[in-house]
């Protein structure tokens, strides 16, 4: 798969090391010269996200200058949420609850799966990330894969790692986390 992943040992292997010019994402490729939104709208597996966005307000800020780290679950991820979650948090009068969630999988500034690495080295295997919504997250790290673990103890892991953007970098999460 012509995606970025990360190694054992914290190293990461990108698409472009591997002859590819840009990773794909949901059958898309996504473009280091674009922004975090006018790439995830292409991405068939973020349909869910995009609307979710969208509902929330937070198009203009996510195509803005950032930078912007953006954990980023897919189509599959909020499907596993109990039956009817995304039908209501998208609803105008749920705004406030959805911006919630969707800014706790945003951490201000660029961070690629090298820096997340070097920061669990740091701190004992662990990296504490703080995000725009104002809590935190646990990067950590279980055989070859990583994961984020949510304030209410639930986790998920990174399936894509390091799709640059313009004004920021996504990593593909295969579970919503929670505030």
């Amino acid at each position: 798969m012509a995606s970025a992943t990360l190694l054992a040992g914290g190293g990461i292997a990108l698409a472009r090391d591997m002859g590819m010019k840009n990773p794909m994402v949901g059958g898309a490729a996504m473009y280091p010269t674009k922004d975090i939104i006018d790439n995830a709208v292409n991405s068939k597996d973020h349909t869910t996200l995009v609307t979710a966005v969208k509902a929330a307000g937070l198009v203009a800020t996510l195509k803005g200058p950032g930078p912007f780290t953006v954990f980023a679950p897919t189509n599959e991820a909020f499907a596993k949420l109990p039956a009817g979650t995304v039908e209501t948090l998208v609803k105008p009068e749920n705004k406030a609850m959805l911006t919630k969630i969707l800014t706790y999988h945003v951490v201000a500034g660029r961070m690629t799966a090298a820096d997340i690495a070097a920061n669990a080295k740091a701190h004992a295997g662990k990296a504490m990330l703080t995000t725009v919504q104002g809590e935190k997250l646990t990067a950590w790290k279980k055989g070859n894969d990583w994961y984020l673990t949510d304030a209410k103890g639930g986790s998920a892991r990174i399936t894509i790692a390091n799709v640059m953007q313009s004004n920021g970098v996504i990593h593909v999460v295969d579970t919503v986390l929670m505030p």
